[in-house]
């Protein structure tokens, strides 16, 4: 049960309004259970919103660079809500494969601390750049930095304006996570389930 109930039909005019704004034309599902309790605080979540939208959609990294950057943030954060969103939606929209998306939740994090570890994960359904991506979601999580060797990794793959996007990227959906966590939301009916490790 959630700790702040989301809002249910009928809604008020402005709320519909902002709700299929946040929703995908033709969706098959009301609005996301995160929207309706968010909708609660109008303005805080007009705000959120507005970086939110704009890291979707129009962001300067590929979708995919993306997506895998979000579900490797929410997996480690042990969100299930956003992972299990963006895995059965956007993820898949943005080609990553059902095998993609569950390593991102079930592959152990990169520890630089271990004696024989990598400079980057090193499974073979990673590209060079998406290890680099995996690497520094998983320094920025544990440490809340990047280090040197993790953003020369990056650096051979991205421009500036691209790092930092994925540097805001990255602490936007570890917020997402910790809210979803903390209000106890549960997996949308049509998510994609949470692999087990």
């Amino acid at each position: 049960m959630p700790r702040i109930r989301p809002l249910e039909p009928p809604y008020a005019a402005d709320v519909l309004h902002t709700l299929r704004r946040w929703t995908p034309p033709r969706a098959p599902h009301q609005p996301l259970s995160l929207f309706r309790v968010l909708q609660r605080n109008r303005d805080l979540a007009s705000r959120m919103f507005a970086l939110g939208g704009g890291l979707l959609g129009h962001g300067l990294l590929p979708d995919a660079d993306r997506e895998l950057v979000i579900a490797r943030a929410t997996a480690r954060a042990g969100c299930t809500y956003e992972w299990g969103v963006h895995a059965a939606t956007m993820g898949r929209w943005a080609g990553l494969t059902p095998e993609q998306l569950a390593a991102t939740a079930t592959e152990a994090p990169y520890d630089p601390e271990a004696p024989d570890a990598p400079d980057a994960p090193t499974s073979p359904r990673w590209a060079p750049h998406q290890a680099a991506l995996l690497r520094a979601v998983d320094e920025l999580h544990d440490t809340a930095d990047l280090s040197d060797t993790a953003w020369s990794a990056l650096s051979a793959h991205y421009e500036d304006d691209q790092l930092l996007e994925l540097l805001v990227l990255t602490g936007w959906y570890r917020t997402i996570a910790g809210l979803a966590n903390a209000l106890r939301l549960n997996d949308e009916p049509w998510s994609t389930p949470f692999p087990s490790a």
